[in-house]
C-alpha cells in the first residue's frame, strides 16, 4: 500500500491511547527492531478497514497496545474502545458481560444491564485471550460475527452489533482447533487478518528504544556502557 513505509517512519514514537482512564496514563508504541516494525506496518495497513483482526503472541508482548493503535488509526477512532479478558470471567458471567441481560434474567439480575457489544457500539470490541473462551460462549460469538446481531440474556429483542472485533490469544489458535478446544468455524471468522507479535526476547532494539524514551520523558540522563 502506497505510503505505508513513510507512515511507519513517522511513527517510530507514537502515543496511541490511554490505557487507564483513572490514572490518565498513556501508552506509547516504540519500535526500531525489524520484527516490530513489520508488525506496525501490518497494523497500519489493516487499520482503515473493517476487517476482523486476530493478534497472536505471548503474554506481555503488547497485544492490547497494538489493538488500541489500530482503533486510533481507523474510521472508528471517535467511538469507544472496549476491552474484555475472556479468561478472567467464568462462562455465565462472561456471557452476561458480553451481551448484557434483562431484569429477572437470572436470580441476581435486579436491573437491566447493557453488555460490552452495546457499550462498544460505533467502536472496537477487543476480546483478549479468546482461546480461553468456553464452547457455549464461542457459539454465541460466532453467531454475532455471522449475523451482526445479538440478544441480551433473558431478552427477545434482536440488537445490532455495530462493532469492529479484534481478538487476541497467547496460545496458537490453530493448534487449539486441532485439539478440539476452539471451534474451527469461529477460528476462520476471527482470523480474517492475522498479526503475529514477536516475543519480547526477539525485540532487543525495542527495549533500548523504550528505555531511552522513558529516560528522556523523565529527565533522566543515560550512560552508554563502555566497550570492554
Amino acid at each position: 500500500m502506497p505510503g505505508v513505509e513513510s507512515t511507519i517512519e513517522r511513527r517510530d514514537f507514537v502515543g496511541v491511547a490511554s490505557l487507564g482512564q483513572r490514572s490518565g496514563s498513556k501508552s506509547v508504541i516504540l519500535g526500531q527492531s525489524a520484527a516490530w516494525r513489520d508488525v506496525l506496518k501490518s497494523a497500519t495497513r489493516v487499520a482503515p478497514l473493517e476487517t476482523t483482526i486476530c493478534l497472536q503472541g505471548e503474554s506481555g508482548t503488547g497485544k492490547e497496545v497494538l489493538a488500541r493503535f489500530i482503533h486510533r488509526n481507523s474510521a472508528r477512532r471517535g467511538g469507544p474502545f472496549v476491552a474484555i479478558n475472556c479468561a478472567a470471567l467464568p462462562e455465565q458471567l462472561l456471557e452476561s458481560e458480553l451481551f448484557g441481560f434483562e431484569r429477572g434474567a437470572f436470580t441476581s439480575a435486579f436491573q437491566t444491564k447493557a453488555g460490552q457489544f452495546e457499550l462498544a457500539a460505533g467502536g472496537v470490541l477487543f476480546l483478549d485471550e479468546i482461546s480461553e473462551m468456553a464452547p457455549a460462549a464461542q457459539s454465541k460469538i460466532l453467531r454475532v460475527l455471522q449475523e451482526r446481531e445479538f440478544q441480551r440474556l433473558g431478552g427477545t429483542q434482536l440488537r445490532k452489533a455495530n462493532v469492529r472485533v479484534i481478538v487476541a490469544a497467547n496460545r496458537d489458535l490453530q493448534s487449539a482447533v486441532s485439539r478440539g478446544a476452539f471451534r474451527e468455524d469461529l477460528y476462520y471468522r476471527v482470523n480474517v487478518f492475522e498479526i503475529r507479535i514477536p516475543p519480547l526476547r526477539e525485540r532487543a532494539k525495542t527495549f533500548c528504544c523504550s528505555r531511552a524514551a522513558f529516560c528522556r520523558s523523565s529527565g533522566v540522563s543515560t550512560v552508554s556502557p563502555r566497550s570492554s
